[in-house]
């Protein structure tokens, strides 16, 4: 079931963590922060909304990087229920897409409550202050989960802007994605 996250909140501090990547090195949002700001993105290995976006995030994330923005990924799934989650599944996907950021198990679920995510994939996208200026879906193909000609990339632009300006836009249109799946 799709879910779609609340209107960004714009000048909110980023929430601080220490999570553990896939062979097992704890990172916290120090970290993971770039100098012009940092992306933090909660995604999981099943979802489908994830896996067509999964190609062009990493590219898109690349250009960000160029610009100082840096990018964290964070999977707060019950791997129970999901096993395609598993840290194990993570570090295959992360190799097989040549990730160029850390991909996070958050396996008490205490980070994604913290920042409010809702589903997979949910942006929030920081300032140099770490404050947050985007909260909004990847790209404008969401509806079909294929690639369309002529996508706009709403997470580039945005965080291009917010890496030039230190301010996102002011009009966002919400991700929608697979709900984050909570433990019983």
């Amino acid at each position: 079931m799709a879910a779609t996250p609340p209107v960004c909140e714009f000048d909110a501090s980023a929430i601080d963590f220490c999570l553990p990547d896939t062979t097992g090195k704890l990172w916290t949002l120090a970290d993971c922060r770039g100098p012009k700001g940092l992306i933090v993105m909660f995604i999981c290995n099943h979802c489908p909304y994830v896996k067509a976006i999964l190609a062009d995030l990493v590219m898109d994330l690349q250009i960000l990087y160029n610009l100082g923005v840096h990018s964290v990924a964070i999977m707060s799934n019950d791997i129970i229920a999901y096993p395609e989650d598993a840290p194990r599944k993570m570090a295959e996907l992360a190799e097989s897409y040549h990730f160029s950021f850390p991909y996070l198990y958050d396996e008490q679920q205490v980070v994604a409550r913290d920042y409010g995510a809702v589903c997979t994939p949910d942006f929030f996208g920081y300032n140099e202050a770490l404050q947050l200026q985007y909260r909004g879906r990847f790209d404008s193909r969401q509806k079909s989960l294929l690639p369309e000609p002529g996508a706009k990339h709403d997470l580039l632009e945005a965080m291009t802007r917010v890496a030039q300006t230190g301010q996102g836009p002011r009009e966002q249109v919400a991700s929608v994605g697979c709900s984050i799946k909570w433990r019983g």
